[in-house]
């Protein structure tokens, strides 16, 4: 029997016994943690998950927390002064051994969830949090009596200096280069408004931004972080 399970952003076909190496997660060595993303089980009776396969789960033994092979990546930008950049990544992984497959019962098993670190700092958290809070309650339907309608009305134009209030204080991050208006947009969205955020950002914060926004090595690329120190001064 064998399963297909998503992890860190990647899909594995994994069966119990097999060696596998995936984003790091938070747990110790000779910790037991349970994948609980199956989007397939394979053997005499297939199940394809719809995404997922519901109950389902695999169990794997963490054997240590290791980094990748190091990548070398070389940055020259065009029209910069001959500005360039060499920078060494070595990916932190975590190597684990695959133990039990579970086609049901994997809620009711009480192991540990597999969860990746690769996340943004607990400020960044905090304001994705607010922010998708705020979206929903935004979405959910309200019912109002015809006189809350009639008071309402005058005011049409309240949620418009509402939103020009909240990002009232921001920064310009247009100033950065490579940053135009759509790129702030998506950055007002994840609660990041301001140079200073950008400054502290970590190598995890980074991980987490680029794979939100869809935009893969482009903080890197552009040296956003090192750009924003500099216009946090200022």
């Amino acid at each position: 029997m064998f399963a297909v399970i998503k992890t860190g952003g990647k899909q594995y076909k994994v069966q119990s016994g097999d060696m596998l190496r995936v984003e790091r997660l938070a747990a110790d060595a000779g910790e037991t943690v349970q994948f609980n993303e199956v989007l397939m089980l394979g053997g005499d009776s297939p199940v394809v998950g719809s995404p997922m396969v519901e109950d389902a789960g695999v169990q794997a033994e963490v054997v240590d927390q290791i980094k990748g092979d190091k990548v070398i990546h070389f940055v020259k930008r065009r029209r910069k002064h001959s500005s360039k950049r060499t920078k060494g990544h070595r990916q932190k992984l975590t190597l684990v051994k695959i133990g039990e497959i579970m086609a049901s019962g994997a809620g009711k098993s009480g192991a540990k969830a597999a969860i990746g670190t690769g996340s943004v700092s607990a400020a960044a958290v905090e304001a994705i949090e607010a922010n998708a809070a705020a979206k929903f309650d935004a979405a959910k339907p309200v019912k109002k009596t015809k006189a809350e309608k009639k008071a309402a009305a005058p005011a049409a134009e309240k949620p418009a200096k509402a939103k020009a209030a909240a990002v009232e204080g921001a920064d310009d991050l247009s100033k950065i280069s490579g940053v135009g208006p759509v790129i702030v947009g998506k950055l007002h969205g994840e609660g990041i408004t301001t140079f200073a955020q950008i400054a502290e950002w970590t190598e995890a914060d980074v991980e987490a931004i680029e794979e939100k926004l869809s935009f893969k090595g482009r903080v890197g690329r552009e040296d956003w972080i090192a750009q924003a120190k500099e216009l946090s001064k200022g």
